[in-house]
């Protein structure tokens, strides 16, 4: 069963609830209220599993984006989950299930990534030059590391056109996890009015770096895809294993009703909760543009978007670090990186 199913329901896609559309599209058509700060505790570094950082966190002096000095935590995350397997990805076959393989998701739909759904890309991206297989019930997956950083950039090799991209941990520079560094304020600021985020957007409990949305529109329009294990994570060469999406692997405790629990600290020292299902949204009441709101129980906090929507969130409502005054940035590829993760503009929507 994936993460985001449960007993007594399975799906092969998922469409955006109307409610959580309608939700969001009146959180955009408003200037959110600036929100007093509520008090900050610090306790969210105990929520870090076993495992998942690499060393100590510190505090240290930085400068925020608005010029403030302040002391933020310095934290290095292993780049492997501490919780769970790295995998399956990409079906080998037209005839794998969905326990064999990981997932896809468009900005609009989130699929099994099973032979069925590779003999129906044709149908559903209506373009007839799709063919991941050979026509004799194999699917075209990158099986070498020379192929898989061939495919997994912008301008994909010619040859590695209508293939399932996958990369391997042991693929990664001396097979090993790539960590990543993030400056993370210790005190949260917030701003009243939202800024837009870029990879990596914060950091799980269980290691894992959170990236910007994937660059849909580049990778399918190479004929290839790029798919995530159930978790919402894939390897590309620059940033090793991180993720795009939050489908419940990571969470950590649990949450009184029309709640959901913390699974990662975003870049601003807020707090990033589970997806709200539905029916949470009305006892939740309004998110803001970045999907986010003020509880008594947990302060501010974000909730993650639905996973099919690629990205777990696009905007902050906190003040992040200034880059250029020095410090971490949180890793990632140089500029002008090839990599296929290089961020896109954020998106506008939640």
């Amino acid at each position: 069963m994936k993460p985001w199913q449960t007993a007594s329901v399975r799906y092969t896609s998922v469409t955006i609830p109307l409610a959580l559309v309608l939700v969001l599209t009146n959180c955009m058509s408003n200037t959110p209220e600036p929100v007093s700060e509520p008090e900050h505790t610090h306790g969210w570094l105990d929520f870090f599993m076993p495992d998942a950082l690499v060393k100590d966190v510190a505090t240290v002096e930085c400068t925020l984006s608005d010029g403030t000095a302040t002391s933020c935590y310095e934290i290095t995350v292993a780049g492997t989950p501490s919780n769970h397997g790295v995998g399956p990805f990409c079906p080998r076959t037209t005839t794998a299930t969905e326990d064999e393989v990981g997932i896809w998701l468009d900005g609009d739909n989130l699929y099994d990534v099973t032979g069925q759904f590779i003999l129906d890309l044709p149908s559903i991206y209506n373009d007839d030059h799709w063919m991941l297989h050979d026509g004799q019930g194999h699917v075209r997956v990158t099986d070498t590391k020379e192929a898989f950083e061939a495919a997994a950039r912008p301008n994909v090799a010619e040859e590695y056109e209508n293939y399932c991209v996958e990369g391997r941990m042991e693929w990664l520079e001396g097979g090993e996890p790539v960590t990543t560094t993030v400056q993370i304020p210790v005190t949260p600021v917030h701003q009243g009015t939202p800024t837009p985020a870029r990879g990596p957007l914060g950091v799980t409990f269980n290691g894992i770096r959170i990236d910007a949305a994937a660059p849909v529109d580049a990778i399918l329009g190479a004929h290839t895809i790029a798919a995530f294990d159930d978790c919402g994570g894939h390897v590309n060469p620059f940033e090793g294993y991180h993720m795009h999406a939050a489908t419940g692997c990571s969470e950590v405790g649990d949450a009184p009703d029309g709640e959901t629990p913390p699974f990662a600290v975003a870049m601003d020292g807020y707090l990033i909760h589970g997806v709200l299902e539905s029916g949470d949204l009305d006892k939740a009441g309004d998110l803001d543009e970045c999907n986010g709101h003020t509880t008594d129980g947990y302060g501010y906090h974000y909730h993650a978007r639905s996973p099919e929507l690629n990205g777990v969130l696009t905007c902050y409502m906190g003040t992040t670090i200034n880059h250029a005054a020095g410090g971490p940035p949180g890793g990632g590829p140089p500029p002008g990186g090839e990599g296929f993760e290089t961020p896109p503009p954020p998106h506008d929507h939640n």
